[in-house]
């Protein structure tokens, strides 16, 4: 399912009662900075640098760090996965590392070869905490020293929706100018970058396995 809003617009849309499994492709229509679950504006976001560059600002109810929303420029797919579906688990990790091997298979199946699922616990760095892309955790993908694909979840008693977001293309400075205090784009961990066309074919792909495991 398609969908084009803004990124506060998506992140509240809900779980559906009952779940069912679904794949929604998200198309952004306004820049924006996403803080994470536990970060707040205060102290963390230069609004005044937010307002001239016309980013809202957005916090989600998953992941830890922020993210940058740019229209055109990055490719955001949530899943729902109902409990009992395939890929459902009560250990809140392991459907994420699922949804991750899942990625994996469709980048192959779409030409990228070589991306690794981190199926172990989260990995911080210095600027994790505060940048999203600079960690990485359960059933996130990595292509050679660089970040490829990040995900996140939202979790019900029925149900999960996993969150995960790669980009076609990414200037952390656009990012550090929103922040206040960060640190030197130079600093912060690689993000690999998969052109438009490719990441249709991932998105695809992805769809058609999911279809094929429910």
């Amino acid at each position: 399912m398609a969908r084009r809003s803004t990124a506060s617009e998506f992140h509240a849309q809900a779980i559906p009662e009952p779940a069912r499994p679904e794949v929604w492709v998200h198309d952004v229509t306004r820049p924006a900075l996403v803080l994470g679950s536990t970060q707040r504006a205060d102290g963390i976001v230069d609004t005044e640098a937010c307002e001239r560059a016309g980013f809202e600002v957005v916090r989600r109810r998953s992941g830890g760090g922020a993210v940058l929303l740019v229209p055109g420029e990055v490719t955001w797919v949530d899943v729902i996965l109902p409990a009992g579906a395939p890929g459902w688990s009560d250990d809140v990790h392991r459907p994420m590392v699922w949804l991750g091997e899942r990625l994996a298979e469709a980048f192959t199946a779409a030409g990228i070869e070589g991306s690794r699922v981190h199926a172990a616990g989260l990995i911080a760095t210095e600027h994790s905490r505060l940048i999203c892309f600079d960690g990485l955790g359960p059933g996130e993908l990595t292509l050679g020293d660089a970040k490829l694909v990040g995900v996140s979840q939202r979790r019900t008693r029925t149900a999960a929706r996993l969150q995960c977001c790669w980009y076609s293309s990414y200037d952390p400075a656009t990012l550090t100018r929103l922040l206040v205090g960060a640190p030197d784009p130079a600093d912060l961990r690689p993000v690999a970058l998969v052109d438009a066309d490719t990441s249709a074919a991932v998105v695809r792909c992805l769809a058609q396995a999911l279809d094929a495991a429910s």
